[in-house]
């Protein structure tokens, strides 16, 4: 039931006509309490669509009765008449529901620069359907109508001690941090307060959706939210909850990978031994955004001289004459050099483990990655056709 697992929610899916398919394309979640708290974190893009300018003043206290999510256009780029349809769903779903518009968070996913009065007026119509449809079983009709490229649905759910999570999310291209082109759902029946939400969501967020890097390009419209209803009455031990929350995002995570478009590998670039974290970020990025390397990887050609290359444009602290690199449980290169021959690795299977040991220190990091493939070129090429 995705984000209708934990006590206190109610949700839908509705379809209105935004998708050419006929699919559902308008989703709403609303938090039915006691507790009305929510925390999200916001792409990083300077860029930002419509719907995040509106999310980003709503959360500042904290407070977050409902969130109303569209796809089949971003509404980014559209100028006044965009931030007015934006404000005007907030309103519309704030006048059903009695309560502020102040507290409804709003998300958009689609095409950018688009946007009339006929997306206005169906935006509207999904809002209002979708309220009239709320239940306690809409959680799997809300995942569905987020999606865009997505092939499939994502959705998870991870139980505590009397309390759980849930999430749903959408995503499957320009999937790179800050967030990545996603929409995230999660709620909790948990009872946390404000700053707890926000810490924790911040905490899971920069070790998860962060280090998912698909394709090295950055949306407009990412937003991951947390609604915090406390229905279970249980407040649970700080260290559990940011551990299950974690959780439940790492699994969105690899879903989004999974479902990346055009991806034919899943490449897991675990970097070990480093200097510090943050550097073990940097160079599992470099590899991560690196196309010869990925282009390698989707003609199964274990070519770790890529690996080397991408590493030496970063200022992270390594000898390159004392890197070891592993593809797939094999040592292809020691000390900078030829180890096992290439033909030993198989590299036919969808995952596909690259383990970096930097030998400088005892940090980790991992970033998740997908290849470099004709179907990617060729969906992306046509996107807007």
């Amino acid at each position: 039931m995705s984000v209708t697992a934990p006590q206190g929610f109610e949700a839908a899916g509705v379809a209105v006509g935004l998708k050419s398919t006929g699919k559902p394309d308008v989703a709403v979640v609303v938090n039915r309490g006691p507790l009305k708290v929510g925390a999200a974190v916001f792409t990083s893009n300077r860029a930002k669509a419509n719907p995040i300018l509106w999310s980003q003043e709503v959360i500042r206290d904290g407070v977050v009765e409902a969130i109303v999510l569209n796809s089949g256009g971003a509404n980014c780029f559209t100028g006044s008449f965009g931030f007015q349809t934006t404000h005007q769903t907030a309103e519309k779903a704030g006048e059903l529901l009695g309560i502020s518009a102040g507290d409804i968070l709003v998300c958009s996913t689609g095409l950018i620069g688009t946007g009339d009065e006929a997306f206005r007026a169906k935006v509207l119509a999904g809002t209002e359907q979708g309220i009239a449809e709320l239940s306690a079983d809409g959680g799997e009709a809300a995942s569905l109508a987020i999606m865009t490229t997505d092939s499939r649905p994502k959705r998870s759910v991870v139980s505590g001690d009397g309390w759980s999570i849930g999430g749903m999310a959408k995503g499957a291209g320009m999937l790179a941090p800050g967030l990545a082109t996603m929409l995230v759902v999660i709620t909790t029946d948990a009872v946390l307060d404000s700053a707890q939400a926000d810490a924790a969501l911040r905490s899971a967020t920069g070790r998860t959706f962060d280090r998912l890097d698909s394709d090295g390009c950055m949306s407009t419209n990412d937003q991951v939210t947390l609604m915090v209803s406390g229905a279970s009455g249980v407040t649970p031990d700080p260290d559990a909850f940011a551990a299950a929350l974690a959780e439940v995002c790492q699994d969105l995570a690899k879903q989004l990978q999974g479902d990346a478009e055009g991806a034919s590998h899943d490449i897991s670039i675990e970097v070990i031994n480093a200097a510090s974290e943050a550097e073990a970020v940097e160079v599992g990025r470099s590899v991560a955004r690196n196309n010869l390397f990925k282009a390698a990887i989707f003609g199964n050609d274990p070519n770790w001289g890529r690996v080397l290359a991408a590493i030496g444009t970063t200022g992270a602290a390594f000898d390159p004459y004392d890197v070891d690199v592993w593809m797939n449980g094999v040592r292809v290169c020691s000390k900078g050099g030829p180890d096992a021959p290439r033909e030993d690795v198989d590299l036919t299977p969808r995952a596909t483990d690259l383990v970096i040991d930097l030998k400088v220190g005892a940090a980790t990091a991992t970033i998740l990655t997908n290849d470099l493939t004709h179907d990617y070129v060729h969906e992306n090429s046509a996107y807007s056709s």
